[in-house]
């Protein structure tokens, strides 16, 4: 899988007491799949070449009849060497794709083919076959990966690495195409064997009866191509900008793009966008797109069958996870921002998106925090208590910075803000009393609440759950940088940020989730509060 291996399996470890990935079949046993992986050039089949092919066929228990591995000459460069670990030497004398194809039919006729994103191998296999003058056949196949969600369902990635770890198969020489296929045929002979346990996958029935009927033709029908022709379809437009400026804090960045899948699954990417985010998230870590890699991904949201629709919310799901990770400290800085809105430009995304989806990351942030807190004492003797998301003002202790060091690290840590200024919106300001300067005078003028370190502590432990939003407060239609929940018809009416919807979840004793899509019935149920409280006003 050549450029995909750092998204489908480039990893070399291996369980502990793992079992053998190419158990032999009994003598003379039939083949029932044909497992195949490509290490390649590149991502685009159109543009780039199958460096290496490997085929390992097992019987219906999953146990290898045979196996059959090439390397080919891709008649120019071999791409990214550091990726896929082929050299221009290792194929200099190889044979070209097209002298060996007539051999290759014979593996893989009237089989299914399975592979670990399969859309990605055979994608490439059948570019080659076009190239070498073939009519390619529909070709039916069984996809590990996506078989993954059903046989591994617990699993937070799903390259092949992770799916052989919890499947305990070895993936050994996870850099050639033989060790990736034979690993996949592992993990296809797990799924076999799990279905005594577990409910066979639809897919994995249906696509044996579908590869009988499949026929090769026995030869090209025409003369080798130079390229793959295009499809009989438009282009569409590219989904990603090319740049070329390289950010000014580069560490900054690559902290950002460290997400896992899961975490941009969870803001409403569709799983059939993971191979497509992964690969943006590893273009995007050195803060520049280069025209290769713009459309390097095109040609991948186009093998994937991508919608402009999946593709947008992909990009908006992923910069939503960048603002929750910008957020884990408590705070967006100025860098951080930029950041975020650069990236938003390149994602071809509005930049007016950003604010709104750093005030939705900080929402949730507080509405997690929020979940762990316990009720006030019932004789609680302090009046209105703190609550996460409060604003509060530290001023004075001229010889007690250490206490304010530490409490202006606890509020933080615990969701509430520390700022600098004294404003209408500050909930109190903390002093001890050793310095009367402008941040005291702003509150007096304000009416704003003084308190000392010592009551301020006691709020702190004793914090609440951020503040439910006042269900007469009168709401604007949202705009597209305060959008609704994806995934959700009953959000989709809602003009309530998803913040706020939570936060009276919390308040009101309903279990919710601090990332991700809204339960329907907690938005309708919050609908509903509106529209009672609405009526009795």
């Amino acid at each position: 899988m050549g450029w995909l291996n750092r998204l489908f399996g480039n990893s070399k470890r291996m369980a502990l007491g793992a079992r053998a990935a190419t158990t032999p079949a009994p003598a003379g046993a039939p083949p029932h799949f044909a497992i195949i992986d490509v290490e390649t050039s590149g991502l685009s089949p159109k543009n780039d070449r199958v460096l290496e092919l490997a085929i390992v066929r097992v019987d219906h228990r999953g146990h290898v009849v045979d196996e059959w591995s090439s390397r080919f000459n891709p008649e120019g460069p071999v791409g990214a060497t550091h990726i896929h670990g082929i050299t221009q030497a290792d194929v200099a004398h190889a044979p070209l794709f097209r002298d060996v194809a007539t051999s290759i039919v014979p593996y893989i006729s009237g089989l299914p083919i399975a592979a670990h994103n399969a859309r990605f191998d055979l994608s490439f296999l059948r570019a080659e076959f076009r190239r070498a003058g073939w009519d390619v056949p529909w070709l039916p196949a069984y996809c590990t990966l996506d078989g993954s969600h059903h046989y591994l369902p617990d699993l937070d990635r799903r390259r092949l690495a992770d799916c052989c770890w919890s499947a305990r198969v070895p993936l050994h020489d996870a850099h050639s195409a033989l060790g990736d296929a034979r690993a996949t045929a592992g993990l296809l002979r797990h799924y076999l064997e799990l279905q005594a346990q577990v409910p066979p996958h639809p897919t994995l029935l249906s696509v044996q009866h579908e590869a009988r009927k499949v026929l090769w033709p026995t030869g090209p029908s025409r003369a080798p191509l130079a390229s793959v022709p295009d499809e009989p379809r438009s282009r569409p437009s590219s989904r990603i900008r090319s740049s070329s400026t390289r950010p000014k804090q580069p560490l900054l960045l690559a902290q950002l793009t460290k997400l896992s899948l899961a975490e941009v699954l969870d803001e409403g990417a569709s799983v059939g966008t993971l191979a497509y985010v992964e690969t943006l998230l590893d273009a995007l870590e050195d803060g520049v797109i280069s025209d290769d890699e713009a459309a390097a991904l095109q040609d991948l949201s186009e093998m994937f069958e991508l919608a402009e629709a999946d593709v947008t919310s992909a990009h908006t799901a992923l910069l939503l996870a960048l603002a929750h990770k910008a957020l884990d400290d408590g705070h967006v800085s100025r860098d951080e921002r930029a950041e975020l809105e650069a990236i938003a430009s390149t994602l071809r995304l509005p930049t007016e998106l950003v604010p709104g989806l750093i005030k939705e990351a900080d929402a949730a942030r507080a509405a997690r925090l929020s979940a762990k807190l316990h009720d006030l004492p019932s004789d609680w003797p302090h009046g209105a208590p703190l609550r996460v998301g409060d604003k509060v003002v530290f001023t004075g202790f001229v010889e007690r910075e250490r206490q304010r060091t530490r409490l202006e690290k606890r509020s933080v840590e615990l969701g509430v803000r520390v700022l600098g200024t004294v404003s209408g919106l500050t909930t109190m300001v903390v002093t001890d009393g050793s310095f009367a300067g402008g941040k005291l005078e702003r509150a007096g003028e304000l009416g704003t609440r003084i308190i000392d370190p010592e009551t301020y502590a006691v709020l702190l432990k004793h914090l609440q759950p951020i503040a439910a939003p006042s269900p007469s407060a009168k709401r604007s239609a949202p705009t597209s940088a305060q959008r609704p929940e994806r995934g959700s018809a009953a959000a989709a009416s809602s003009a309530s940020s998803p913040g706020e919807i939570r936060a009276w979840g919390i308040t009101n004793g309903y279990s919710v989730g601090v990332r991700g899509r809204l339960p329907i019935e907690l938005v309708e149920a919050y609908e509903r509060a509106q529209l009672d409280s609405s009526a009795r006003a």
